[in-house]
């Protein structure tokens, strides 16, 4: 009886200790049997928002249902957030409780919430001129275009506007059936590349698809070192994409298209090595090579400004959205310009692409990201917070696996290690938590497993540890 009093006591001295940081937002703490589970402190931030006087989260709630697709679902079920402000890496609800973002509107708000920059881009040119159409000539897009160019390597530098990741993956994979005169494509299982026709078809999860005509594309073997059948081998996993060239089509493919860090799959890094040899051949069988960087790119993998570049590649096709506008509807396409040429064969228009104002907001980012040297802060706060989470993992039989780089983190959690059996109501309740002691974070992965950890790039190492410190205070009350 004494040992377990003994143990008992160091457990809730070890759980009192998890750091100097360890007490309520609110001055509050709460209760576990007899003893006090601390909640850690949220950083300073010295910004209060203007009181809210609109609509209460209980009307809102009401016409959603009424009026708006009974498909959109969101987080919180029981007690749904209502953020009515955001300002760098914090949003308000309408209490004017304060949130630390850690999703990034889905790894969306790059440099973060109403950056003071990206918002005067955007009032300056709505001010000037809202809209007018390419047909007319403006500076916007053409610099924008220009700063973006300069970015990616190689040849890669005609570049195409559109409103959104799917409907710039949908643009690439047509060019690349346009240029190669094949309709095959290969893509990932596991992988996400939109919601529109072409993209439904290569993305790789059956939670993401209708029961539409989706033809002409090819799902190889997922190069997954947690889950994959070859662990971290990626040249393995590549003869996959070989065979499927040899016995499911007819020896000539359109293109190959894939992430680099799979972000709705749940931050699954592809394997080391993967990409160099399914491009070779891809390219052997005459196709080109899309890199979807929708949710990789723009620095936030800290160690390049491409998640592409991790693996050493030079693709084709560059797709990218979500942080290019830090919120901004906001897409694009970058190739070469002999395969640019394609759509010179027909007419081929987009009304919003290239609008002045998102064009403005998004060369914007790019300067802010410079300005701020958000890549490196990304890679140093990213590995930090990392190194944190693997502690955590360490301490915690439910956190399966730690992955990602920079800022595009993954914590898969499991039910049983060595099975891998996926912690779903867990991961639910946990995110429940941490919610409730001021961190969101997001959720993915084929099985509804995986924190998603995307937060925007200006992240401090302090609200890494907070972000730490609330996981595992949760971790801890389960």
């Amino acid at each position: 009886m004494q040992r377990f009093v003994t143990a008992r006591a160091k457990w809730v001295g070890e759980l009192r200790g998890l750091s100097q940081r360890c007490y309520s937002q609110f001055g509050l703490a709460s209760q576990k049997d007899d003893d006090m589970i601390i909640n850690p402190r949220m950083p300073h931030f010295d910004y209060s928002p203007s009181p809210y006087n609109g609509p209460s989260a209980d009307e809102i709630l009401s016409k959603r249902k009424e009026f708006l697709s009974p498909s959109m679902f969101y987080f919180y079920e029981k007690n749904p957030l209502h953020l009515v402000h955001g300002k760098m890496q914090y949003l308000f609800d309408s209490n004017g409780r304060r949130y630390l973002d850690a999703f990034g509107g889905i790894a969306t708000v790059s440099c973060g919430h109403c950056h003071p920059d990206v918002v005067e881009a955007i009032v300056n040119q709505t001010k000037r001129l809202q809209h007018s159409t390419i047909l007319y000539l403006n500076n916007a897009i053409t610099d924008f275009a220009e700063a973006l160019a300069s970015k990616l390597p190689g040849d890669l530098k005609v570049v195409f506007f559109t409103n959104s990741g799917t409907e710039a993956n949908e643009l690439a994979i047509m060019m690349a059936r346009l240029y190669s005169g094949c309709h095959d494509i290969i893509s990932l299982r596991n992988a996400y590349h939109g919601n529109a026709a072409a993209t439904m078809s290569t993305t790789g999860q059956s939670v993401w698809k209708f029961n539409v005509v989706q033809s002409g594309v090819h799902h190889a073997i997922n190069p997954d070192p947690y889950r994959g059948v070859f662990g971290s081998d990626g040249e393995k996993y590549a003869k996959d994409v070989e065979d499927l060239i040899q016995f499911g089509t007819s020896g000539r493919v359109a293109a190959f298209m894939s992430e680099a860090i799979q972000g709705v799959g749940g931050i699954v890094e592809l394997a080391p090595g993967y990409l160099p040899a399914a491009y070779s051949a891809v390219q052997k069988a005459g196709g080109l090579c899309i890199a979807d960087e929708v949710q990789s790119g723009f620095a936030r993998t800290g160690s390049h400004f491409w998640g592409f570049e991790n693996q050493g590649v030079v693709p084709d096709i560059v797709t990218m959205a979500k942080g290019i506008g830090n919120g901004i509807p906001l897409g694009a396409v970058v190739t070469t310009p002999e395969i640019a040429e394609v759509l010179c064969h027909s007419n081929y228009f987009n009304t919003f692409g290239g609008n002045p104002v998102c064009t403005s907001a998004g060369l914007a980012v790019l300067r802010v990201i410079e300005k701020e040297n958000l890549q490196e802060n990304a890679h140093v706060v990213g590995s930090y917070l990392k190194e944190r989470l693997m502690a955590i993992k360490n301490k915690h039989e439910i956190v399966g696996d730690v992955r990602g780089r920079g800022l595009l983190l993954g914590v898969e959690l499991v039910t049983d290690r060595k099975l891998k059996t996926p912690a779903k109501a867990e991961t639910l309740h946990i995110m429940d938590q941490m919610k409730d002691m001021g961190v969101l974070v997001g959720k993915g992965g084929f099985r509804g497993n995986v924190f998603r950890i995307t937060p925007p790039l200006c992240f401090t190492k302090e609200d890494a540890d907070f972000v730490a410190d609330v996981m595992d205070c949760a971790m801890s009350k389960i």
